[in-house]
């Protein structure tokens, strides 16, 4: 399996403890969560079933469906056959008699995928599952139970937050990231694709490390083609994949999207006043909700921007795909079946790459930090947006270290090294002056170029202290 070696680690040390454990896994749409589980305990099942889609039927009779599609799944993992339950109290009294009468005493692993597309409205789910584990799956110490399900606002909410039945019952929570870019470059390579770091490193900006995307790359295709087949083909495998995530992720798909795309409009972000007044909305508990999923889900960041006070959080899209779907696909862009190839040296494709590269690098920062050798130093990163409209103060990152250094972070996506002339070196120098003035005396700020390749020597380059590259995110 490609990455996951911290998540794979940590669901071996618990197999192998001597508790019972109930972990829920998370994460975005299609960043592979089934998949690490299945790969992880593949011949280890007692008892293994997934969820039926709400899409699967109408929602009349569903919770019918569902119970028959669970009984189902209790007969081919060997049960004997039964009257089928008409309630999920009786589902789950099914599966623990199912659990006991195959226990030797070794680890049972039952892993219920899609759990909240379990949980139909007036089913009772919530209250059966709670009572599976409070009365009975928490007294088993052999018993492993993993649940899972991309719909994280109901992850988050029903189990991990919980302040019901199921409040701090959950033993291990493990929220799914997408593929790093080093990640990437294995996943490609595992896969027999040949792409430079300069082309994977696009691949991020459009599909922001997610392997379910990248699995759909034909090897004998240039990327620009591998774009073009993938979004903007006639038949392209991810032509409706935008308007599918929020309907499986989000208990409230609608209003979710319309947050997204609100927060798509100014790329560092609004505060939670302002999308409140542009969007007219109440400031309540279900824009909480929504706010935390985006962010759960890794669509979204929250950070207070640099000179601002605690007060003054900002909330800024951040999820690669849903980004460029937004720019290039939603506006029109998708009319051309071989729109990226034909455009690949346009400007507003220049503009995208410089943007989205900030997205890369912000994802990052770990590999960042070890470049600069400041690993084990603790640091806050941050930006400095330009909310002034005035483009004297914007910064593209801040890595403010607690060794009473500032790195002024550039960033720039280049198809070559980058080079400062006299222009640009004098507004670099006026940023750095401006950031001396509202830090502390004692802080040292260094400029730091992060970039594709390389910086150009000449009589300006010295502005930057150190120079951060490709090779170097990708370590």
């Amino acid at each position: 399996m490609v990455g996951r070696k911290k998540e794979i680690k940590e669901l071996n040390r618990l197999y192998e403890g001597g508790r019972a454990e109930l972990i829920a896994i998370h994460g975005r749409r299609r960043v592979g969560k089934t998949y690490l589980v299945d790969e992880t305990f593949a011949g280890h099942f007692t008892f293994r079933h997934a969820g039926l889609s709400p899409d699967a039927g109408e929602s009349k009779g569903l919770l019918k469906e569902q119970l028959e599609h669970f009984y189902h799944s209790l007969e081919l993992f060997g049960m004997e056959k039964t009257q089928k339950p008409a309630s999920w109290m009786e589902a789950f009294f099914l599966l623990e008699k199912f659990l006991q009468e195959k226990d030797s005493g070794e680890r049972q692993v039952v892993f219920l995928d899609e759990l909240p597309w379990m949980d139909t409205p007036k089913s009772g789910f919530m209250r059966a599952f709670e009572g599976f584990w409070n009365n009975w799956g928490c007294h088993r110490k052999n018993l492993m139970v993993i649940v899972c399900g991309s719909a994280n606002s109901w992850i988050l909410n029903k189990l991990i937050n919980s302040h019901g039945g199921l409040y701090n019952r959950v033993t291990c929570e493990i929220q799914l990231s997408p593929f790093s870019l080093s990640e990437c470059e294995e996943f490609f390579e595992s896969r027999n694709i040949a792409l430079s770091k300069y082309d994977i490193a696009q691949s991020y900006m459009i599909f922001g490390g997610i392997p379910y995307y990248l699995g759909y790359f034909d090897g004998e295709l240039s990327f620009a083609q591998n774009v073009d087949r993938l979004i903007f083909s006639r038949n392209a495998r991810l032509k409706e994949e935008y308007n599918k995530l929020f309907g499986s992720l989000f208990t409230n798909p609608h209003s979710v999207k319309q947050l997204v795309e609100f927060l798509y409009s100014r790329r560092y972000g609004y505060t939670r006043r302002e999308i409140t007044e542009h969007l007219k909305i109440s400031d309540n508990g279900r824009l909480s909700n929504d706010l935390n999923a985006l962010i759960a889900s890794g669509f979204a960041v929250k950070y207070i921007p640099f000179g601002k006070n605690k007060r003054s959080i900002y909330y800024k899209l951040t999820d690669p795909f849903c980004l460029f779907w937004l720019q290039f696909v939603k506006n029109g862009s998708g009319k051309d079946e071989k729109f990226w190839q034909h455009n690949l040296n346009a400007q507003q494709i220049v503009v995208w790459r410089g943007l989205a590269y900030e997205t890369v690098c912000f994802n990052h920062i770990n590999q960042i930090k070890k470049a600069l050798g400041i690993a084990g130093v603790s640091t806050d990163s941050s930006a400095w947006p330009d909310t002034d409209n005035t483009e004297k103060t914007q910064i593209d990152l801040l890595l403010s270290r607690s060794d009473n250094v500032i790195n002024m972070c550039e960033i720039k996506y280049y198809s070559d090294n980058f080079t400062v002339d006299k222009d640009y070196y004098r507004h670099l120098l006026h940023r750095q002056q401006l950031l001396a003035q509202k830090v502390s005396p004692k802080i040292s700020v260094r400029g730091t170029l992060i970039t594709t390749f390389g910086l150009s020597k000449n009589e300006y380059s010295g502005i930057f202290t150190n120079v951060i590259t490709l090779e170097d995110l990708f370590s």
